[in-house]
């Protein structure tokens, strides 16, 4: 059902507060200079079997149901949002299509007691810039299930320099502590470590007192890498031998993985008796050639990190978390400030792996 109908089959309805409340102030021009029925959003589109981005003028009537409708302050360009633009990234299923996995902003007007107009919100996972217009636009409207108040502590701009990327780096941080590895245990391996996961991991291990080893294929980044807390920075190659061993010399306590493929069969047979691998990335192959050896023989715990469907307790506790002790280093040098427009710039630079820290997208 398009939002001319939901607005026509609830007019009469406990909803029917919000949509005339959102009726009349649709034509009101925020602090922005946008209005809610004409504003900007970022669409990709299938044309002759390509992808093609464009930046584009809307009004209400276009964004999808939901009962959360969003001034959006930040928004953020992660590795799903650059295969969102890619004819064949498998992430769009329908076209004209608005991508933005992550977004910050304002609540204008809410369907629910949850939230209040004003309310600073974030949303990030479940559908968002996948099957449901995302963050990529100057208002949002979505369930607001998905969404959850800004932590103190964590401004817009912070929230979405940490983001999806951050997200996923501070559960896999929660999955070392949680399965028991100390900082005494010895070091933490951190793959694809300039990413936006990697750097985030990086600093937040580094700030809860492991040490901390990054690996990276981009050797101009060590000083950064220092910087954010590594211990030692070590070169890609590093990590894969001539020939892939069933066991080898026991160097990580545990690892946080961002790459996948070769690299995480790599250091599998690598990690100590006890230890954890908290995997996220696919950007190095979704491959995975291992045997069961560290499994059966040194008790390696291999654990899956998912984003997305994380149920809203825990989101909520990891964000907190995010606000307080697992704050990462958000220095300017790591990330870049972007706007709408600039975003189809960008898509190739992350999709070729050349990307460095976070894209921040101010709208």
């Amino acid at each position: 059902m398009n939002r001319t109908n939901f607005i026509r089959n609830h007019l009469y309805s406990d909803a029917g507060v919000f949509i005339r409340e959102l009726l009349q102030r649709s034509a009101v021009n925020d602090q922005g200079g946008a209005t809610m029925d004409a504003f900007k959003a970022l669409f990709v589109d299938k044309i002759d079997k390509e992808a093609v981005i464009s930046t584009r003028a809307i009004g209400l009537h276009d964004l999808p149901d939901g009962d959360l409708l969003i001034k959006v302050n930040y928004s953020s360009v992660n590795y799903k949002d650059a295969l969102a633009c890619k004819s064949d990234g498998n992430i769009v299923k329908s076209y004209p299509f608005i991508p933005g996995i992550d977004l910050a902003g304002t609540v204008v007007t809410s369907g629910t007691e949850r939230f209040q107009a004003g309310d600073e919100v974030i949303v990030t996972g479940y559908g968002l810039g996948v099957s449901h217009y995302g963050g990529f636009s100057e208002y949002a409207c979505v369930p607001s299930e998905w969404a959850l108040k800004l932590p103190n502590h964590l401004s817009q701009k912070e929230a979405m320099l940490v983001g999806t990327a951050g997200f996923t780096a501070a559960l896999s941080t929660l999955e070392i502590q949680e399965n028991g590895v100390k900082p005494e245990d010895g070091p933490i391996l951190v793959t694809g470590a300039t990413g936006g996961v990697g750097s985030m991991a990086v600093s937040m291990l580094a700030k809860l007192g492991y040490e901390v080893v990054a690996s990276t294929g981009k050797a101009d980044m060590t000083e950064e890498l220092l910087r954010l807390g590594a211990a030692r920075v070590i070169a890609r190659g590093e990590l894969h031998s001539e020939r892939t061993r069933a066991l080898d010399k026991q160097r990580w306590a545990g690892a946080i993985d961002c790459v996948g493929g070769a690299t995480l069969a790599s250091l599998l047979p690598a990690l100590q008796y006890g230890g954890v691998v908290a995997a996220s990335g696919l950007t190095g192959g979704i491959e995975l050639d291992t045997s069961v050896f560290p499994f059966i023989l040194r008790g390696v715990r291999l654990i899956g990190i998912d984003s997305v469907m994380i149920p809203m307790a825990r989101r909520e506790n990891v964000w907190q978390r995010m606000a307080d002790s697992f704050k990462p280093s958000l220095e300017e040098s790591l990330y870049e400030e972007i706007t709408l427009e600039q975003v189809k710039d960008y898509v190739p630079i992350i999709l070729s792996g050349q990307s460095r820290g976070r894209v921040l997208v101010r709208l």
